[in-house]
């Protein structure tokens, strides 16, 4: 295994990040309910950590401003735009998996 830096390690995640956030904007036929059911994890979940990440720092930032980073574009607009009604089956699966906190 390479031996990183910690600046090279936090570079290299920052990086995987940003291509993370890229792909779930790009795939907005996936939606959340389909991530969390499969991956226990939607892009809401990661606006969340953004956001508790920020506020270790100290840095202000609201809910509607992490959804911005993450759907890179208001959340209403993105909901609108590209969420659609999810069938009973998946309901029923989301409220059986639920993680804790949503």
């Amino acid at each position: 295994m390479a031996e990183l830096t910690k600046e090279q390690q936090t570079e290299l995640e920052a990086a995987a990040f940003r291509r993370l956030v890229t792909h779930l904007r790009e795939r907005t036929d996936v939606q959340n309910i389909d991530l969390m059911n499969l991956a226990g994890f939607c892009r809401n979940c990661l606006s969340n950590w953004y956001r508790d990440a920020a506020e270790a720092e100290g840095i202000a930032l609201d809910k509607a401003e992490s959804r911005e980073i993450i759907y890179g574009m208001p959340y209403d607009k993105w909901r609108a735009k590209y969420q659609t009604e999810a069938p009973a089956e998946k309901q029923a699966a989301f409220e059986q998996n639920r993680p804790k906190g949503h």
